[in-house]
Order: C-alpha cells, then sequence, then structure tokens
C-alpha cells in the first residue's frame, strides 16, 4: 500500500490522538505539515501549510505530525524529524504515519524514537468536507523524546503500546 500513497493529501487526524498528543507533550508548538481546518483541532503555536513548504522551514519545539503519505513526502518529511530532534531544535514529537515497518523511512523513524503504539483500530481520518475515511492501512503513532511513560499511558487507551529499546 505505501507505494501507492500518491493521492490526496488532506486527511485530517481525529481528535482523541491529538487530545492524547497534547496531554502527553503539554501542548503542541508546531504541526510542520498542516493546514489553517487542520489546525482547528490541532491548536498547535505555529503551523506550516503546503504554500509555506514545511520541508524548508525550521522545526521547533513540541511538534505534532500528520506527514503527507504520499510515497517521497512521508520519508522526507519523517527525516527533517529525525534531524531537528538529534539536532535539538525539537523538544519532543509525536508522529501519526503508516506502519510501515517494512520501509527505510519507518526504520529510520524509529532509530530516534522512545516509543510507538499501533492503534487497535484504522485511523478513520477526516476529509476537508469533514467526513470520515476509509482507511487502508493500519497507522502507528511515534513518539520521540523523554517522557515515553506519559505516552503509553496516554496512547495506551488508543492501543498497543511499548517502548522502544
Amino acid at each position: 500500500h505505501v507505494a501507492h500513497n500518491s493521492g490526496n493529501n488532506e486527511w485530517y487526524t481525529p481528535a482523541e490522538y491529538i487530545e492524547a498528543a497534547r496531554v502527553v507533550m503539554g501542548g503542541i508548538t508546531l504541526d510542520p505539515a498542516s493546514s489553517e481546518l487542520a489546525n482547528t483541532k490541532v491548536r498547535a503555536d505555529y503551523i506550516y501549510t503546503a504554500d509555506d513548504d514545511g520541508l524548508s522551514e525550521p522545526w521547533f519545539g513540541k511538534v505534532w505530525l500528520n506527514p503527507p503519505y504520499a510515497a517521497g513526502l512521508v520519508d522526507k518529511f519523517t527525516s527533517k524529524l529525525a534531524d531537528e530532534y538529534v539536532s535539538g531544535e525539537v523538544e519532543e514529537a509525536i508522529v501519526l504515519v503508516n506502519n510501515a515497518t517494512e520501509t527505510g523511512w519507518f526504520a529510520s523513524l524509529v532509530s530516534v524514537a522512545s516509543a510507538v503504539c499501533f492503534p487497535s483500530q484504522r485511523v478513520r481520518f477526516w476529509s476537508p468536507s469533514g467526513e470520515p475515511g476509509a482507511p487502508l492501512q493500519g497507522q502507528a503513532v511515534v513518539y520521540i523524546g523523554r517522557n515515553a511513560g506519559k505516552f503509553v499511558d496516554c496512547f495506551s487507551e488508543l492501543g498497543w503500546c511499548a517502548w522502544v529499546a
């Protein structure tokens, strides 16, 4: 499925995942792959839209990332996040991606992670018109930061969670 993710990238995260992320991180500083509509739910202090090209902007603070899943984009967004975390610009982050465990970008993302959650159901993203989508595959929620225990506590209500060794 991952190789065929080249359609519409405008799918937004259900509120329960964003609320759990907000609890874990104590707020969301930046959503680097957002829109004004998506931010009505995310409520990040700063957002980058497709017009801003978040890949060319600095990332900082506490990041929520639901990257565009299209082939060629998801790997760039997750790589940028890993780099910004290692550099110290990003304090912590929660990333919602397809559970593409067989891909290089997923392995690279998890290599800087401290916990992961596999939701017990496929995430029903919502479209700009407010309609729920029909998910094609399962997702993973990846936590990068020093608060893995709180992440596991908060996200265990949504699926199976574990610390990353």
